[in-house]
C-alpha cells in the first residue's frame, strides 16, 4: 500500500472525528448571551479536544512523510491510533456535559493516555520498517515530548481524585507543550532528500 492511501484514510477519519465533536454542541433555545453560559463547559472541552486532534493530525502527517513503505504492522498500529482518537467525541462530550466532574475527566485522561501510547506504537512500527538508518528515529531522537505526555496524563488521571480542575490544567499544559512548533522531522527530511 502506498503512503498516500494511509494518509488519506487517516485524514478522513480525523475529519469525521472533528465533525462529530462539533455536532455534540447543541444550539441553545434562546437568543441571549445568558443562554450560551450553560454551554461553556461543552465548548471548553471541545476546544481542548480540537486542539489535541489537531496536534495528532499535524504530527501524524509529518511522521508519515518519513515513510518509504507501509507495512502490515504500520497499518494495524495506525488503526489502533485511530480507534483511540475516535473516542475523543464521546469522552469530550461526557466531560463537558458533566462540567468536568471526576469520573468523566478521568475517562478523558485515559483516552488521551491510550492515544499517546498508540501514537508511540505507530512511531515504533515505522522506525522498525525503516531499519537501522531510520529517518524517523533520527528525527525524534530521545523524544522527550513523547515520553513526558503519557506521564502527564497519568498525573492528571490521579489528580481527578483530588480536583478535576488540576487534571484539566495538566491536560492544557500537555497540549501547550505540543503547540510549540516541533521541527524535528521537517529538519531531517530535507537533508535526507538531498
Amino acid at each position: 500500500m502506498a503512503r498516500g492511501r494511509l494518509e488519506a484514510f487517516s485524514d478522513g477519519v480525523i475529519a469525521i472525528i472533528i465533525t462529530i465533536m462539533v455536532l455534540e454542541m447543541k444550539v441553545p433555545h434562546g437568543d441571549s448571551v445568558d443562554d450560551l453560559l450553560p454551554l461553556l463547559p461543552v465548548f471548553l472541552s471541545y476546544v481542548l479536544s480540537f486542539l489535541y486532534v489537531g496536534i495528532y493530525w499535524n504530527n501524524h502527517h509529518h511522521m508519515l512523510h518519513t515513510c518509504t513503505t507501509v507495512t502490515g504492522a504500520m497499518l494495524w498500529a495506525n488503526l489502533h491510533l485511530l480507534f483511540w482518537l475516535s473516542l475523543f467525541p464521546f469522552a469530550t462530550g461526557w466531560m463537558g456535559e458533566n462540567h468536568f466532574t471526576a469520573v468523566p475527566t478521568a475517562l478523558y485522561g485515559m483516552v488521551l493516555l491510550m492515544a499517546a501510547i498508540a501514537y508511540y506504537l505507530l512511531e515504533q512500527a515505522i522506525i522498525r520498517a525503516q531499519g537501522p538508518d531510520s529517518i524517523l528515529k533520527k528525527a525524534v531522537g530521545r523524544d522527550w515530548k513523547g515520553k513526558l505526555s503519557p506521564a502527564l496524563y497519568l498525573v492528571a488521571i490521579v489528580a481527578t481524585l483530588y480536583s478535576p480542575w488540576i487534571a484539566e490544567a495538566v491536560f492544557v499544559a500537555a497540549a501547550l507543550i505540543w503547540l510549540i512548533p516541533d521541527r524535528r522531522i521537517e529538519n531531517v527530511l530535507p537533508r535526507n532528500e538531498a
